[in-house]
């Protein structure tokens, strides 16, 4: 019926209108007394093979929404009861913004892809820390944190203190967020010279800020070179961190399918033609760091089967978001429950077990 509906009604529609009315949905089903706890019963995986323990926190499985999604954590905790292991908002910056100029969100069908060039549109970390603040803790919330456009480049660590400090406090996890295309001189920050001061400056405010020890990871583009990839998992750990994220949308196109008025638009993709390059990426890390930090693997993830092969390859955490836009509400509830089939048919207990194998 999703599809169904996907092909002859939603691709109609601006697809930006559509995101921020399934946002409204989903923040009226929060607003019905019982509704997230039915919605949880019925849909939240309930497989207990499938729970991981990393972080310091308990996931019920794997999966998990990605940032870009929820970007004012408005509507985190619906989510999480549609099926999600966890759930990352943002990306958050330290002053609202408006982000780029409409259109900057296309869909293209073809690939199963998504090209956008939000630019961090949210409103500021104050907001969302305000919207954290009383929130219950039935859904794991990762928060994904960015540089606002306007702070120069040479000021951009006292923007990610300050979304820190605020934010800190209220998150499970902490993700800076260095490797998105959309924002100018962003990516300029994955250069380790770079990166080492600012995930310095950001892992002390969250130790000042937090009464816990909050997890903080980073998240890194596609489009690195290995050498590169091999650079940031050896800060990672020389600092501490205690994952990395992999990987972010990429500026690549090639082997894509759809018009070339949808291919020519600049932004990051995402979805299905990221799949190869994402694995790539988790592969090396994992080798590079073994055991010691959670790699959590995201882009072109669709199926049961994609998330048994990050895990395969080395990755604790899952997470997907162009997958939803294609598989629609039940999507990540459909993919839990094949990744318990996938188990039982398997030569593991659980899923953390087959970590890495």
């Amino acid at each position: 019926m999703y599809r169904l509906l996907f092909s002859l009604v939603i691709t109609r529609a601006p697809a930006e209108s559509v995101h921020h009315l399934t946002l409204r949905a989903l923040r009226a089903v929060q607003a019905v007394p019982g509704a997230v706890p039915l919605l949880r019963r019925l849909l939240a995986p309930r497989d207990p093979a499938l729970s991981v323990r990393a972080l310091g926190l308990d996931f019920p499985s794997p999966l998990g929404l990605a940032a870009g999604f929820d970007k004012d954590a408005v509507a985190y905790d619906a989510l999480g009861a549609f099926g999600f292991g966890h759930v990352e908002i943002g990306t958050v910056t330290g002053r609202p913004q408006p982000g780029n100029p409409r259109p900057r969100l296309f869909r293209l069908v073809a690939d199963r892809a998504v090209v956008n060039r939000m630019g961090f549109n949210n409103q500021g970390s104050e907001a969302a820390a305000e919207r954290l603040r009383n929130r219950r803790r039935g859904t794991v919330v990762g928060v994904n944190i960015g540089k606002t456009k306007a702070v120069p480049e040479g000021e951009a660590a006292a923007d990610y203190v300050a979304s820190t400090e605020r934010l800190a406090p209220h998150a499970d996890y902490l993700v800076v967020n260095v490797s998105s295309p959309n924002t100018p001189g962003l990516r300029n920050l994955q250069a380790v010279e770079h990166l080492r001061p600012l995930l310095a400056a950001v892992r002390e405010a969250a130790d000042r800020s937090a009464p816990r020890r909050v997890p903080l990871l980073v998240k890194i583009a596609p489009d690195l070179a290995d050498t590169d990839v091999d650079a940031v998992a050896d800060l990672a750990l020389d600092l501490g961190l205690d994952g990395i994220i992999a990987t972010n949308t990429t500026i690549g196109r090639d082997g894509l399918r759809s018009a070339p008025e949808l291919t020519g638009e600049t932004g990051g993709l995402s979805g299905a033609p990221l799949k190869e390059r994402s694995i790539e990426v988790l592969r090396r890390l994992r080798a590079r760091t073994g055991d010691r930090l959670v790699l959590v693997s995201v882009g072109g993830v669709e199926t049961a089967d994609d998330v048994w092969e990050r895990i395969r390859a080395g990755a604790t955490l899952v997470q997907g978001y162009t997958g939803m836009i294609y598989g629609g509400p039940l999507w990540a509830h459909r993919v839990q429950r094949d990744l318990s089939r996938r188990l039982r048919g398997s030569a593991f207990p659980t899923v953390a077990a087959a970590r890495g194998a």
